[in-house]
């Protein structure tokens, strides 16, 4: 049975949101950026860090850095895949082409997913294999037992970790578009989830809310999958911290989808 007889619409719906992405210009400049931004940065970052011993320094993490800035520049873009249609009053016509609004927005999440791993992929990639050279020419080696090995598992897990957590921020930020359709509150808020935990965290004088912020955030958690080192100090283990941030961008997926169904517009 085809996925056309099984959900009538479906990919007709998605191949309209691929003609909007792909025409839209933003979304190849923007998620260029993302890649080059990021990998760029962490490859500024592994320059400059040199090996010290006895500081816990994480080289995956190092490696990974640059998904900081990775973070804001998709949430971003995938945010615009929404926002713009409100904007420019296209929602209308989109709608007028696809009045089945659960089949819509499973289109969007679709489409955003496909081109939020694709980014991902090349920008973990890119970062990794640029952090392979420069660490180890700043003493991240065998020797000191703190080499990037692109092939273990825990590098594996840091990096297959990092592509999915930068594509549940585009699923987060996507279904906070379709909530609040404002371009410039959507970028607010969504940029506000990613950066005020970490800073509210640090803030807590009380260790133990200081845990429970850490655990509870979708970027404080999630980043946990980065960690390939002391791990037992984690506020939450690598994957476990993944499903809180997944947990954030279902909850956000499910509520707009009950608001798109329900408003208006």
């Amino acid at each position: 049975m085809s996925l056309r007889m099984f959900w009538p619409g479906f990919t007709d719906a998605c191949r309209g949101e691929w003609i909007k992405a792909r025409t839209v210009s933003s979304t190849g400049w923007l998620l260029a950026a993302t890649a080059a931004s990021a990998t760029g940065l962490s490859a500024v970052i592994c320059a400059l860090v040199h090996y010290q011993p006895g500081s816990g320094q994480d080289p995956a993490k190092l490696a990974l850095d640059g998904t900081q800035l990775a973070q804001a520049l998709i949430a971003i873009w995938a945010a615009r895949a929404v926002t713009g249609e409100y904007r420019s009053g296209m929602i209308r016509t989109t709608l007028t082409a696809v009045p089945r609004r659960g089949t819509l927005l499973a289109a969007k999440f679709t489409v955003v997913t496909l081109l939020a791993l694709v980014a991902s992929t090349v920008t973990v990639a890119g970062s990794l294999l640029a952090a392979h050279a420069l660490l180890a020419a700043n003493g991240f080696t065998a020797a000191h037992r703190l080499p990037l090995s692109l092939d273990t598992g825990p590098v594996i897990r840091a990096g297959t970790g990092s592509i999915l957590y930068l594509t549940l921020i585009a699923l987060l930020a996507i279904g906070i578009a379709v909530l609040v359709r404002d371009s410039v509150a959507v970028t607010g808020t969504v940029l506000g989830l990613l950066y005020l935990f970490p800073i509210a965290a640090q803030l807590a004088g009380n260790a133990t809310w200081q845990r429970h912020l850490q655990q509870i955030g979708p970027t404080t958690a999630g980043l946990n999958i980065q960690a390939t080192t002391n791990l037992d100090a984690l506020p939450l283990s690598p994957w476990a911290g993944l499903a809180v941030l997944a947990a954030w961008a279902t909850g956000a997926g499910l509520v707009s989808g009950l608001a798109f169904r329900l408003r208006d517009l």
